[in-house]
């Protein structure tokens, strides 16, 4: 990684706190594998296939939660570009618009500008992730029956924040000299979720036509 974009991606820039796992536990070990799969030269479709013996539910937190943190830095190096003047609605070109729905303050699907439906959707998975009846941290603690629901749910509202981003903001990634990392960090992503089947084929309408040249 180039001098410049280690400054892009310094912790200052995160937009939440990263979530860590705990060394020396299994799930470590499994973050620790997938940290490796963005290795130059590694094959993504491949290194997202669920490894031989490994628990679905801890392949997909761990991803989950290091997708959290790589879209939050992405989101975080524009933010300062993405505001209520700039993005007076969250959308992804104008036959997307995306409205926010959370069952406490926002009951029903409202209209929100980009910034304010990003701060809330990144509060909410924030929340989620670190709710240990959802994303248990000891070995041996069961997750709840709905957990794949919640991560599909997460997932969804996670590649908003691409579409948004490739659509509106992208010359600025590239101006950061940022665009190959956002890149690899998308195809990652859209391997993962594709091939765990996390995520419904119309969501990813937005990019298709980019993501059809870019993830062969």
């Amino acid at each position: 990684m180039s001098i410049a974009l280690k400054q892009v991606f310094n912790k200052d820039k995160t937009f939440r706190p990263k979530r860590k796992f705990e060394p020396g536990t299994q799930r470590f070990e499994l973050h620790k594998r997938a940290q490796a799969s963005l290795s130059s030269g590694v094959d993504l479709k491949a290194a997202v296939q669920l490894p031989s013996g490994e628990d679905q539910n801890d392949w997909v937190a761990v991803h989950v939660v290091d997708f959290f943190n790589r879209i939050n830095l992405i989101y975080g190096t524009i933010c300062e570009f993405c505001t209520e003047r700039t993005c007076p609605v969250m959308s992804g070109g104008p036959k997307y618009e995306y409205r926010w729905q959370d069952d406490l303050k926002y009951k029903k699907p409202t209209a929100l500008p980009a910034p304010q439906y990003m701060n809330l959707l990144m509060d909410w998975i924030e929340v989620q992730i670190n709710n240990e009846d959802i994303f248990p941290t000891c070995v041996g603690v069961p997750f709840p029956k709905n957990f794949l629901q919640i991560c599909k749910k997460i997932l969804c509202r996670l590649f908003r924040v691409f579409v948004h981003v490739y659509i509106h903001h992208f010359d600025r990634v590239i101006v950061m000299g940022a665009e190959a990392h956002v890149n690899t960090c998308y195809k990652h992503f859209y391997y993962f979720v594709t091939e765990m089947n996390l995520i419904d084929r119309k969501e990813l309408e937005p990019l298709k036509e980019m993501t059809s040249r870019m993830c062969h």
